[in-house]
């Protein structure tokens, strides 16, 4: 099987995009798309929706498939959106992916097959599992590596999926030592490794940029201070992105932290993004001394969130 080709690389800041409710737990529509506009302006390279920061693990199908379609439609091609896909079923998984790219998404992104805390699937049946989706679509499928799944994936095997299933070719890595994977995954897979990308919340992203990461996926609250560090290391000036990175690093580390997916509907709250920041039950609502202690280092940073709205 040979390797698709994807001419244009995805690269830079792509933060995932919150799913926006109500006080009621309802989708917040309008919401979303002042959430879209806000990520935008901030300087996102481009979004990811439908992600675990997302909440998409709270949506029925059919909201999944409003959400989808509401962002693609609003976002109308100012940059590429990442549409997540993740299902237990090949076929299931196959056919999300086959709508999203009917949809305009860009690229899918998938975590391995997984249920609950036990049912998990062997490396041939993760293989298939790709396989089968990659042959529904012609565009790239990121493989989301993280410890959620609770799924092993070693770097062979990813350099191996990525050398002989077409349009298997973005990685994001959030799992330990992340950077010491994404070199491995690097060295291995050469050029079938078109995207080694950083995750979770940017906590690891000095590291993984000196690994060779080329793209970021954070918290959708402040791109723009993410671009900084990123823009900073891809010109070469890696001394001013790890001044940038030591000066936002109280702020991601709050948000991966304390604050988790909530932090960037609460950022967007306090700044008139969203009117409201709710997370849908029965994950709990944020405490107000966390909300407290995030807003304080946020403000010491003046990003966009606190300032879009207003």
């Amino acid at each position: 099987m040979t390797q698709a080709s994807h001419p244009v690389a995805l690269r830079g800041v792509f933060p995932v995009a919150p799913t926006i409710f109500d006080d009621a737990g309802r989708l917040d529509l309008e919401g979303q798309k002042r959430c879209i506009d806000f990520m935008i302006d901030a300087g996102s390279n481009g979004l990811c929706i439908l992600a675990n920061f997302s909440e998409q693990f709270s949506l029925s199908d059919d909201e999944r498939n409003t959400l989808m379609h509401v962002v693609l439609e609003h976002v109308a091609g100012r940059v590429p959106v990442i549409v997540t896909t993740t299902h237990f079923s090949s076929l299931q998984c196959a056919e999300r992916s086959r709508s999203a790219q009917a949809a305009g998404a860009a690229m899918v992104m998938i975590m391995p097959p997984y249920h609950g805390a036990t049912i998990r699937i062997g490396e041939r049946g993760i293989y298939e599992f790709y396989r089968t989706v990659s042959e529904a679509i012609q565009i790239p499928i990121m493989i989301q590596d993280a410890p959620v799944s609770g799924t092993a994936l070693s770097a062979p095997f990813l350099a191996r999926m990525a050398r002989e299933i077409d349009n298997v070719s973005y990685f994001k890595i959030e799992t330990p030592q992340a950077a010491n994977k994404l070199r491995e995954l690097i060295e291995l897979g050469g050029d079938a490794v078109v995207g080694p990308w950083d995750g979770e919340e940017a906590i690891t992203l000095m590291a993984d940029l000196d690994a060779g990461a080329t793209g970021s996926m954070t918290g959708g609250g402040y791109a723009d201070g993410i671009r900084l560090i990123v823009d900073a290391y891809a010109a070469g000036a890696t001394e001013a992105a790890a001044a940038h990175y030591q000066q936002w690093l109280p702020l991601i580390n709050y948000e991966n932290r304390q604050g988790g997916l909530a932090s960037c509907k609460a950022l967007m709250k306090e700044g008139g993004v969203i009117h409201s920041d709710a997370v849908r039950h029965p994950l709990p609502a944020m405490h107000p001394a966390t909300r407290e202690g995030l807003l304080k280092i946020a403000r010491r940073l003046d990003p966009l969130v606190l300032r879009w709205g207003h």
